[in-house]
């Protein structure tokens, strides 16, 4: 089959919607269908199989940063992209986001999936898009939502109803990688690790370092370590008194994190909200 997978958020930004899209297209391309990705990138690196549809803008969303494209280019890039695809079903992340995902269930004649993925109790920008977008909505075939909360979302603000398919993780490489040493474990003294992004606040940083106290109180021994993009100077300075027990490590390569993680005692995401999973 030809498939046409539709990004909403920038490729060049790591994130949850992206890497579940990469996953995807890379698991259907190994199953031998021809897949093509259409996502926000100002990256001369790109895949072969994947095609920018131009440069984003940052835009506050749901207690993050969401990189999309939202101009006139962006839309005419989208019409060019299905248009020599010619593709056998199209399958668009976030269609009610406004970015290439929602002008491409606008644009496709194709057969239509769409999923979703976001956890909001109130959005007045959902609202707004929502009667829109609704023509447009009822032509999707196939609806999956990737949790309950992605469903209840999908419920609460647009209608209809979605099968929930959980996001796919590739566990090959987390079960082959080798821990680094000064990141293991050692000498029964337990390593806990926190990784995502350290400046925004859902992630719940705030959260893991008020518990570091109280561990180190229980189990003296115990190392922290803490990956991530962002600097979290006050959450820095208050943890600096731990000395070696707590180390900040910064943003780290794929690789890294699977390492992280073979040497770690437990893994902690202490998430506050706005996640659907």
């Amino acid at each position: 089959m030809r498939i046409g997978i539709v990004n909403p958020y920038s490729w060049d930004v790591p994130g949850g919607v992206g890497f579940h899209i990469r996953d995807l297209a890379l698991k259907l391309r190994s199953r031998g269908h021809d897949v093509r990705v259409l996502s926000p990138s100002s990256s001369s690196g790109l895949p072969e199989w994947v095609t920018s549809a131009g440069s984003s803008v940052s835009v506050p969303f749901n207690g993050s940063v969401a990189n999309i494209s939202i101009n006139p280019a962006a839309f005419a890039r989208t019409r060019r992209w299905l248009a020599d695809g010619d593709f056998d079903v199209v399958h668009v992340h976030e269609p009610v986001v406004p970015s290439v995902s929602m002008a491409a269930t606008i644009l496709s004649g194709a057969p239509l999936v769409a999923t979703f993925h976001a956890a909001l109790t109130r959005s007045l920008s959902r609202s707004i898009a929502s009667a829109p977008m609704r023509p447009y909505m009822e032509r999707i075939a196939v609806r999956i939502a990737v949790s309950s909360e992605a469903r209840r979302t999908l419920i609460e603000h647009h209608g209809g109803d979605a099968v929930i398919i959980p996001n796919g993780v590739d566990t090959a490489s987390f079960r082959g990688a080798e821990p680094i040493e000064p990141w293991r474990a050692r000498d029964g003294a337990p390593v806990v690790v926190f990784l995502g992004r350290l400046d925004e606040p859902r992630k719940g940083l705030p959260v893991f370092a008020d518990a570091i106290p109280r561990v180190l109180e229980a189990i003296p021994g115990a190392r922290f370590l803490i990956a991530g993009r962002g600097e979290a100077e006050a959450i820095r300075s208050g943890l600096a008194r731990f000395g070696d027990s707590v180390q900040f490590l910064g943003g780290i390569s794929d690789p890294e994190k699977e390492s992280l993680l073979a040497g770690a005692s437990a893994y902690v995401a202490p998430q506050t909200g706005g996640e659907s999973f």
